[in-house]
């Protein structure tokens, strides 16, 4: 089982506390703010992160190897205030009492001692947290390393993982030492190259990657100024990264088995007491025994039960949460901490069918999926806290009950106290509902919510226990057919390569392609070459081998993930019941899990033929696709008002063909194949924020070409233009865009000062309308067409949504009724400007129903 440990950076946490703090004194006249500030965190790491190891490390001395390297290292920074100093063995005192390792080494800085030990415990055995307010420590993040950056005093952290850094500055983790190399750190008094701050920097890494390759190709750095800095201060620079590097080989050993995070409670409590931090030592009296103060029940006695429903019947509202353990319902929370067993829960089925009582839960997914599997319905749902959570805000990753009760009633309980939390939630529910809808209607999302969001839990329960059927020897050959194809080709890669060798190596490939067959060098990582999907795209006219290399990387794929992958998810009724999420994306689509059936991959003739072995449960049943045509560019029409889009879709016309005699200045007639398939990836990039770099590297054409083809399109389309230019400004100005259905997205990354970060909050924005609006669409149509199958009594359903496709197993019986409901429901989901069509197909399996 992975561990996690947690490294503080313990001097920079009592600088960050000692300045955000006012002064604090014991009444003996001992300051004590960066203590209590360091405490408070501490505290908080403890309870919400529940990490198995914490280690503080902290400076020794002021001097260090990095003096005599350079002796005006640090030099002008202020000494230490007395208070602050004063404060570092109180600090210590509380990390013992907590029994937590207190490591710091003659010669060296803390930074040094938590770069050895993080690097030293990056494994799969290990997570290591380090919690900073240095941004020099992001140089050590990597896949098992994250740094959480203090901000606002020290009671918020920022999550620093390899993809934020990669977002926020557009460079790879230990490419932040480069950038110190070259704007220098004031606050260390490394003095980088004199005239470059950090867009400079950043610029020059963006295109050169590091300090090494900056200098070989010094020659072509333009504008000369910057290339004259460079040269005139290269040492300088070489010496600001070595001052800037932390040193990942500290001599310092630590025993793991002794640091395991262990304290007597009272211990303590009696070093908080020495210092007089009464309000901590309630905080924590109060969180360890809130489970003594209101016991979790659990309650098997009938007369019991029966005095609980009949408070229900006389409230006319029922407050439950189903609670699951390895996707089993093992019990049932309801008021005053009770916990009924799975066993009674059929005594509660009669309110659940009371159309009469009002019904508050969390995540009622649970409870519809376990009860229609028993043939109960729930009637009268009117609240799930998880998916009004959701609908507030969708850019979310936690909405578990320990978040809702934590931000919305205000307490601190860790997730180890998950069933007390569970009956807090229950407790307080009116509460909790109150204060989610008063938002909710605040914000004018209570359609969304209502009629979207909430009906929809329903059909997807139902799609979950239904299920899809799964021929095991129509999936069996086509694995086999992709095995043999993926020999072959593994012949051909040796062949090309002269010798045989691992090709799921990127190490064993990157020797192959760069140092047997001298393919020129596009990237390097801290492991050596780099093979990724875009590196071998660059080398694809370099060498044969790279188009065998890319294919069998694909068939690899589909082989592992979705033919092996299927196979291990057949259940033993023959189907795939898969997980569809409604709580994942920011844009509002439903997401499918466990396995992601919305992901076969169909770019591929391979990947296509996948969907051959999904068939119906038996013979008197046939597969029905319903796909929305071109919805998100009709959706694209109707946010635009563009004329041109809107006249092409009113008169039925095809848009790409449309699209290309407007930007190619030709008859719909005359347009050929390739100018439709060049306007048809203009048409579906340009709400993605598409560039003219962008477009020609798809299409395989120079970047003048590909930007004389989007200025055409926006001289064509106005409209779009408009409307593209005008919803950044909106999304700048409030910090947030909307769909058509008012479904909130916020990009808190369009305010960014990091250029690339603020461009992809820009791409957000443009594209977020539109696709979330899609998404509206498609789950507005799944709930009528549910009701309709519902309320007509058909014995067709609902199996699975992609993106904008519907399947429905169909009834023969019924195929001629279901596709009218299907087509009319879908196509009248919303009023558009423009229509929505929807293409129905039938088949006896998924690829036939194409």
């Amino acid at each position: 089982m992975t561990k996690k440990i947690i490294i503080i950076d313990s001097n920079s946490l009592l600088n960050r506390a000692f300045y955000a703090l006012p002064p604090m004194n014991t009444s003996t006249g001992q300051p004590t703010n960066a203590v209590y500030g360091y405490t408070v965190m501490l505290i908080k790491i403890i309870q919400e992160m529940i990490p198995d190891y914490i280690i503080a490390a902290f400076d020794k001395s002021k001097k260090n190897f990095r003096h005599e390297r350079f002796i005006e290292y640090k030099a002008g920074r202020k000494k230490m205030p007395d208070e602050l100093a004063q404060q570092i063995e109180p600090t210590k005192e509380i990390l013992r009492a907590f029994n937590i390792e207190i490591l710091e080494l003659e010669g060296y800085e803390a930074d040094d001692i938590i770069g050895t030990l993080s690097k030293g415990f990056s494994n799969n055995d290990f997570k290591v947290n380090i919690i900073t307010g240095d941004r020099d420590a992001l140089q050590l993040v990597d896949d098992n390393i994250t740094v959480l950056m203090t901000k606002k005093g020290i009671t918020e952290l920022e999550v620093y993982g390899v993809e934020e850094i990669k977002q926020r500055f557009g460079i790879e983790p230990q490419n932040i030492i480069d950038l110190k190399a070259l704007m220098g750190d004031a606050s260390d008094n490394i003095p980088g190259v004199p005239g470059i701050g950090e867009k400079t920097a950043l610029k020059l890494l963006h295109q050169y990657g590091n300090l090494d390759n900056i200098y070989s190709n010094i020659d072509e750095i333009k504008p000369e100024r910057i290339k004259n800095l460079l040269l005139e201060n290269r040492e300088v620079a070489y010496l600001s990264r070595e001052l800037a590097t932390i040193k990942i080989d500290v001599p310092i050993e630590i025993n793991l088995n002794e640091g395991i995070l262990k304290y007597d409670l009272n211990k303590v409590i009696d070093i908080l007491t020495k210092y007089e931090f009464k309000s901590i030592i309630s905080k924590i009296k109060k969180e360890e025994n809130e489970s003594a103060i209101e016991e979790i029940k659990f309650v098997d006695d009938l007369s019991e039960i029966e005095k609980i429903k009949q408070e229900i019947f006389k409230e006319g509202q029922f407050d439950f949460c189903l609670i699951e353990e390895n996707k089993k319902v093992v019990g049932m929370v309801v008021r005053d901490f009770n916990i009924i067993p799975a066993a009674l829960i059929d005594k509660f089925y009669d309110i659940f069918m009371d159309e009469k009582i009002i019904k508050n839960t969390y995540s009622s997914k649970i409870a519809y999926k376990y009860l229609k599997e028993r043939q109960v319905e729930i009637k009268n749902l009117d609240f799930d806290a998880e998916i009004a959570a959701y609908v507030l805000n969708p850019s979310l990753n936690d909405y578990s009950v320990e978040y809702i009760v934590n931000k919305y009633l205000n307490r601190n309980i860790s997730k180890e106290k998950l069933l007390y939390c569970y009956g807090v939630f229950i407790n307080n529910i009116v509460t909790i509902k109150e204060k989610l809808m008063e938002e909710i209607d605040k914000l004018n999302l209570a359609i969304l919510y209502k009629e979207i969001e909430l009906p929809l839990v329903e059909v997807l329960a139902e799609m979950e226990i239904n299920g899809f059927k799964v021929d095991k020897e129509t999936l069996n050959k086509i694995g086999f057919q992709l095995s043999e194809e993926i020999d072959i080709l593994t012949g051909q890669i040796y062949d090309f390569a002269g010798e045989e060798f691992n090709i799921n190596s990127p190490k064993q490939l990157g020797v192959i392609l760069f140092e047997k067959l001298n393919l020129p060098v596009i990237k390097k990582t801290k492991t050596g070459y780099s093979t990724d999907a875009e590196v071998l795209e660059e080398l694809l006219p370099h060498h044969p081998i790279i188009e065998k290399i890319i294919q069998y990387r694909q068939l690899i794929k589909l082989k592992t993930t979705y033919i092996d992958g299927l196979m291990d998810a057949i259940s033993e009724d023959g189907k795939i019941h898969s997980n569809f999420n409604q709580t994942v994306t920011a844009t509002g689509r439903i997401s499918s899990t466990e396995p992601n059936l919305q992901n076969i991959p169909i770019k591929l003739e391979q990947g296509r033929q996948i969907r051959r072995a999904f068939v119906p449960t038996d013979d008197d049943y046939v597969i029905l696709s319903a796909d929305y045509s071109q919805i998100e560019l009709r959706v694209l029409a109707h946010l635009s008002k563009d004329e041109n889009l809107i006249d092409a879709f009113t008169k039925g016309q095809d848009i790409h063909t449309r699209t290309a005699s407007e930007v190619f200045g030709v008859k719909m007639e005359e347009v050929t194949p390739l100018q439709r398939s060049r306007a048809k990836a203009v048409n579906f990039g340009i709400v993605y924020g598409l560039s003219d770099f962008g477009l020609a590297k798809d299409l395989k054409i120079s970047r003048k070409e590909a930007k004389e083809y989007i200025e055409n399109y926006f001289e064509r389309y106005k409209g779009v233009r408009n409307y593209l230019d005008w919803i950044v400004d909106f999304a700048k100005e409030k910090g947030y865009v909307t769909t058509i259905m008012n479904r909130i997205r916020y990009i808190p990354e369009i305010r960014s000062t990091n250029k690339t970060v603020k461009m992809l909050g820009e791409r957000l924005a443009m594209n977020t309308p539109v696709q979330g609006s899609a998404a509206d669409i498609i789950k507005i149509a799944m709930i009528k067409v549910f009701k309709r199958l519902k309320t007509e009594g058909l014995k067709s359903r609902i199996i699975l949504q992609v993106h904008d496709e519907l399947i429905i197993e169909t009834y023969k019986d019924e195929l001629e009724n279901v596709k009218k409901i299907v087509k009319y429901e879908m196509e009248n989901a919303v009023k558009l400007v423009v229509p929505l069509v929807v293409d129905i197909h039938v088949g006896d399996n998924w690829y036939n129903a194409k």
